[in-house]
């Protein structure tokens, strides 16, 4: 059923009738909430909600409170348990909540509503209201509750006041001793901020001391009898408070099947009003129910479509016709069409009013839906398998009495064979004796609804003028897909659609107002074409010199290593440069270095740069060719080259 619900959009319907109620009983209600299949609870749920509807249009919205932790109260009074002052507000709130809603219901009797009779099943105790507004005030038990209560806490107040006022003189009588001017309060003790080295000077028990050590924080002897009269004072006054709060816990206890009673009504008003705040906000009405496989729609509406836009339905069936097969081009809106009729037709068998201006509805066994490409990945079905999975499933399940609605018969696999499958499962729905409504494009599917008897054809509208669907229902004729037509208008050249015709019909021959538009010069000769940028293949250039970017001499930081080096040879025609690096000398891409100090910042113009890169014996052996004396044998080493 949930699939189903999901499928029609009932979930949405659902989420949104949530949101009108209060209680957290009245919303579980509402997600448990199935058709009925008893005509008269049906009846009597559709009443409820048209009553509900009266009141709250007559009255306003019902004063309903929400019972949060309500229950939880109780609970804690069955058990035995105590209640805390929040607590004790709370159950006062709900029981003037009652007493309200008790008032409203009252007004309602002058409008010879039987719902406003609940009334009678709700009883606010004044006794309880009473006893806690007297005694409970701002989530606390107040002063006035008892005279024990009131005359300790001014007792506690006297002693409070006495405690300050000996600490104060005690500061006055050694200023000098003193650390700052106030006392304070420590762990409920008044002290005084006295200076380290003066703690001794004053009687007292020193309770702390600042972060720094050097201010005690001293209670004085003459303040610390008070302290302790305090102390006593608090005992007594918990124990009064502890006593009061008992005492009205109690009294909830006494009165606790009232109060669950109340409870228990004010979820059970909730729902019901839900249902009329969901019938004003679809603005829908109470239709007529029967068993005599009948469906009458007036004005009907997809509740959560926007009204501005809905264009509202006009729809029947039974009496003699039992399937409706609905054609017309791709957006014309025959989707929408079966889900308002199949979603208006559970929400009234779930004691809903339908989105309809008047509707006349049949009670239905079950809801077999066939809607959506279905394709389930996790079992390997396609489209069509999928399609047929539902469909043998519904047609197991199909009796006289159910509604079944299916999109797209037959889609999904070749079309000759999808047409023939189309009409064998029409024709098993019709033997059934259920109520179905259907969509196609299959030419074949509307002759079968056009020779079998209490099968008819249905068209949505289409303006061919503004190629815009017009979302009107029209049972009695058959609709076209406009396909051609649509093309056609929208540009394609006569030339293709000449042979699509070819293809779909064996002749190149236009069908109807479309070869009277094409003989007008209505269509394209040609396709206009734009022209897109061209895609251009990258080429591999070889490096080219600019003139070389780095210098012998120049201290450069070599990626992704970033080690520091100093250039031996500049860039060649291939981008690669010599570097001296610590250890070795390198050959290196000029992209992986950066130019850290230049040459000239770090050596004078003429400096000899063999210095750096030559080992000492190629040095020798540079020298010794400069002044001809080099001996045979000997040879000038280089290393690292490329």
């Amino acid at each position: 059923m949930r699939e189903i619900e999901t499928i029609l959009e009932f979930d949405k319907v659902k989420e949104r009738w949530k949101e009108l109620a209060l209680t957290d009983r009245a919303k579980a209600w509402i997600d448990e909430a199935e058709p009925i299949l008893e005509e008269g609870k049906v009846l009597a749920k559709l009443k409820e909600t048209s009553e509900a509807r009266i009141l709250i249009e007559k009255n306003g919205n019902p004063p309903l409170a929400a019972l949060t932790d309500f229950k939880e109260w109780l609970d804690v009074a069955r058990m035995g348990g105590c209640l805390m002052p929040d607590q004790l507000e709370g159950i006062e709130l709900a029981l003037v909540a009652v007493d309200r809603l008790k008032r409203y219901l009252n007004q309602g009797k002058n409008y010879d509503i039987s719902l406003a009779y609940y009334e009678e099943n709700l009883d606010a105790p004044e006794e309880i209201r009473t006893a806690i507004r007297n005694q409970i005030r701002s989530g606390q038990v107040d002063d006035n509750a008892s005279k024990v209560l009131k005359s300790c806490r001014m007792e506690m107040e006297r002693e409070e006041r006495a405690m300050r006022e000996k600490a104060d003189a005690v500061m006055r009588a050694n200023k000098a001793c003193m650390a700052d001017s106030f006392s304070t309060m420590r762990y409920g003790h008044v002290c005084i901020p006295v200076k380290k080295e003066f703690k001794n000077r004053i009687s007292g028990t020193v309770i702390g001391q600042s972060a720094t050590g050097s201010t005690v924080f001293l209670e004085p002897s003459s303040a610390a009898k008070h302290h302790e009269n305090l102390v006593l004072l608090e005992i007594q006054e918990e124990n009064e408070v502890r006593r009061i709060l008992y005492e009205l816990t109690d009294l909830v206890y006494r009165h606790l099947d009232t109060l669950e009673a109340n409870s228990r009504m004010m979820e059970r008003l909730d729902f019901i009003f839900s249902k009329g705040k969901l019938s004003l906000a679809f603005e829908g009405s109470e239709p007529c129910i029967n068993t005599e496989r009948r469906i009458r729609m007036k004005n009907a509406r997809h509740p959560l479509m926007d009204r501005s836009v809905c264009v509202p339905l006009q729809f029947s069936i039974g009496d003699g016709v039992q399937g409706v097969v609905i054609t017309g081009p791709n957006t014309g809106g025959k989707t929408v069409a079966i889900k308002t009729v199949a979603l208006n037709c559970m929400m009234a068998q779930c004691g809903l009013h339908p989105a309809c201006k008047e509707a006349d509805i049949c009670l239905n066994s079950n809801f077999l839906c066939d809607i959506g490409d279905g394709q389930n990945l996790s079992e390997n079905l396609s489209t069509f398998s999928a399609h047929i999975a539902n469909v043998l499933d519904i047609l197991g399940r199909v009796n006289r009495e159910s509604l079944v609605v299916m999109d797209e018969l037959g889609s999904g696999t070749d079309p000759a064979e999808g047409m023939g499958i189309a009409v064998a499962i029409l024709e098993e729905l019709k033997n059934s004796g259920a109520l179905f409504l259907v969509t196609t494009h299959y030419p074949e599917v509307k002759q079968y609804a056009d020779r079998t008897e209490g099968v008819v054809n249905a068209r949505m509208t289409f303006d061919k003028e503004s190629l815009r669907p017009l979302y009107q229902l029209v049972i009695g004729e058959a609709g076209e897909s406009c396909a051609f037509y649509i093309a056609g208008k929208m540009g394609m050249p006569r030339r293709m659609l000449e042979m699509a015709a070819q293809a779909a019909y064996g002749s190149q021959e236009l069908p109807g107002e479309l070869q009277a538009l094409a003989d007008r010069g209505s269509f394209m000769s040609e396709m206009t074409k734009t022209h897109s940028g061209r895609i251009r293949k990258q080429k591999t250039a070889a490096f080219q010199m600019k003139g070389p970017k780095f210098h012998r001499g120049d201290s450069v930081m070599v990626y992704p290593d970033k080690k520091i080096g100093i250039v031996c040879q500049p860039e060649n025609e291939k981008g690669v440069l010599q570097v001296q690096m610590p250890e070795k000398k390198i050959w290196i891409n000029h992209k992986r270095v950066k130019l850290h100090v230049a040459a000239e910042e770090l050596y004078p113009e003429d400096y000899d740069f063999s210095i750096i890169f030559d080992t000492v014996e190629n040095r020798k052996l540079r020298h010794q060719v400069e002044r001809g004396k080099m001996l045979e044998g000997q040879v000038i080493r280089v290393s690292d080259e490329m």
